[in-house]
């Protein structure tokens, strides 16, 4: 097999293909339809007898990018990528390099950028160009964007609510002095409005595509110098941006990675990379794995088991007391996590891995990470759920452990932003249905509607202040009525509730959970 990276021509035909163009390509859809997305080719290889193209879907999830053969590529609506004019200089002029077609709207943003910071050239600021046009860009949208009138944290300090009945309507008095509006709500999601500051960027709050990694002006942000796993997208390349794995065994299941995976290179070109389920450890052939199982001991993960109820089980992993086992996890979680990026050093991480168990052991399900020392109120670094498990109830189970971990320890917390598509579809479903429950419970007393404030929901569910208010806006339950904000509960959403709640049979139980948290601000613990 030969890789190509250079201009490949199709036998039957004189148009050349080079990587960066873009043409519809055949495809099946949920409902076993054939589709023509427009798609941009990553690369080209040689096989005998014929050519195989890499193709990413625009506005499709990396996870679908696939090799395809020449048949199924729409010659008539090719697209080439545009070379610019000049090489990029400090005044902005555009580059010599071959484009996809997007980048001209990034080159148009910055253009627009510097337009709009001209005016503000009189003094000279200490921090770099570019921050100083993302801060001036910000400012502009911020105050050109009409904000609705939403309660702020501050503002949502206390909530009556009515007896309950199927329209039940709950409302939040606000201060006699407003304090400024505390998030905003764009496509569900609620974003911290803050005052712009030189030198500082805004933090993306989570998007459901590989784009939305970037800054609001398309360029990365830095990345943090902490323990966390967020990726800042610096280091794409036209590697990472493919899978390199073909097929994965681990145990008796057979999982088809999503993603790029830092494995060593002499194993991608096998068809099957071999995982011993309990150690993790990655081996080329079946007969390896059998030789290893003969002397792998484990049965379960390594480090301490805190939860187990029925065939369920917990077991918490230090980073660096088992740090083979760590680094294996994570190899195998990027597989199936575009939006984070994969560090070698996990002593700064505990690991949180859940089991199912038979007779032959305890069978990895899911698992999430998170920081010993989180500056952010982070519960989470990553998290997931095998494919196996998953639309099984795996997912909410872990971020539920999350929250009732957070309990033990007094903290509320909040998942490292930006989730993937799928984990923001998780968390939005676990919020909504774990606030709709406490104010479904809610009774009156002494004929009065029942009361609870924002701090008191965020301390019973340890779910962050923010993350509480996002989940009512996107649930729109957030009404302004008579000088009160007003939270309604319509009769769709508390048959929805209901219905979800019915589906939902694995729960996690308290008593089953056997955990000291640590002080881990004194490093001798490490």
């Amino acid at each position: 097999m030969r890789w190509r990276c250079s201009v490949t021509k199709m036998a039957d035909s004189s148009v050349e293909i080079i990587e960066g163009c873009r043409l519809p390509v055949l495809r099946k859809n949920q409902e076993n339809e054939d589709e023509w997305p427009l798609a941009e080719i990553l690369s080209v290889k040689d096989i005998p007898g014929r050519k195989l193209y890499y193709v990413h879907y625009i506005d499709f999830n990396k996870r679908l990018d696939e090799w395809v053969t020449p048949d199924r590529l729409d010659l008539k609506k090719l697209q080439f990528p545009k070379k610019e004019a000049k090489t990029p200089t400090k005044n902005g002029l555009p580059g010599s390099r071959p484009s996809s077609p997007e980048r001209d709207v990034r080159k148009s943003l910055d253009l627009n950028v510097q337009s709009a910071s001209a005016p503000s050239r009189g003094k000279t600021l200490p921090t770099p160009k570019r921050k100083a046009e993302s801060v001036s860009l910000a400012t502009q949208v911020t105050a050109a964007t009409p904000v609705p009138s939403l309660p702020s944290s501050a503002e949502a300090s206390q909530a009556s609510v009515y007896p309950a009945m199927r329209d039940t309507s709950f409302s939040i008095k606000s201060r006699e002095e407003h304090e400024p509006l505390a998030s905003l709500t764009t496509n569900g999601t609620a974003r911290r409005l803050i005052p712009s500051q030189p030198g500082r960027k805004r933090k993306n709050c989570g998007g459901t595509d590989e784009d939305s990694q970037d800054s609001s002006d398309g360029i990365p942000s830095a990345p943090r110098m902490t323990g966390s796993l967020v990726s800042d997208r610096s280091h794409d390349d036209i590697v990472t941006r493919m899978k390199n794995i073909d097929c994965i065994e681990l145990g008796r299941h057979r999982l088809k990675p999503w993603y790029f995976s830092p494995y060593p290179q002499e194993l991608t070109t096998l068809p099957i990379l071999y995982l011993c389920e309990f150690c993790l450890k990655y081996l080329k052939s079946l007969k390896c794995l059998q030789r290893h199982l003969t002397k792998c001991n484990l049965r379960h993960p390594p480090g301490n088991e805190i939860y187990r109820k029925g065939t369920i089980s917990f077991f918490e992993i230090d980073g660096r007391k088992n740090k083979t086992y760590s680094q294996n996890l994570c190899l195998l979680a990027k597989c199936f996590l575009d939006h984070k990026t994969l560090y070698y050093d996990t002593d700064p991480f505990l690991f949180y891995v859940m089991t199912e168990y038979d007779s032959k052991g305890f069978h990895i399900v899911g698992y999430f990470s998170k920081e010993k020392e989180s500056t952010e109120d982070y519960n989470v670094a990553c998290i997931l759920t095998l494919p196996p498990y998953q639309r099984r109830g795996y997912g909410k189970l872990l971020i539920e452990f999350s929250y009732e971990l957070s309990k033990v320890e007094g903290k509320t917390g909040t998942p490292e932003k930006p989730l993937s598509d799928l984990g923001l579809l998780s968390y939005r479903s676990y919020w909504s249905q774990t606030i709709l429950e406490i104010l479904m419970n809610l009774k009156s007393e002494n004929g009065e509607r029942p009361q609870i404030t924002i701090n008191e929901i965020s301390e019973i569910t340890s779910v962050k202040k923010e993350d509480v208010i996002s989940t009512l806006q996107y649930l729109n339950l957030i009404n302004y009525y008579k000088g009160q904000y007003i939270l309604t509960l319509s009769e769709d959403i508390v048959e929805g509730h209901e219905r979800a709640m019915q589906k939902r049979h694995l729960r996690i139980d308290p008593k089953c959970l056997h955990f000291t948290p640590k002080d881990w601000s004194k490093r001798g613990k490490w």
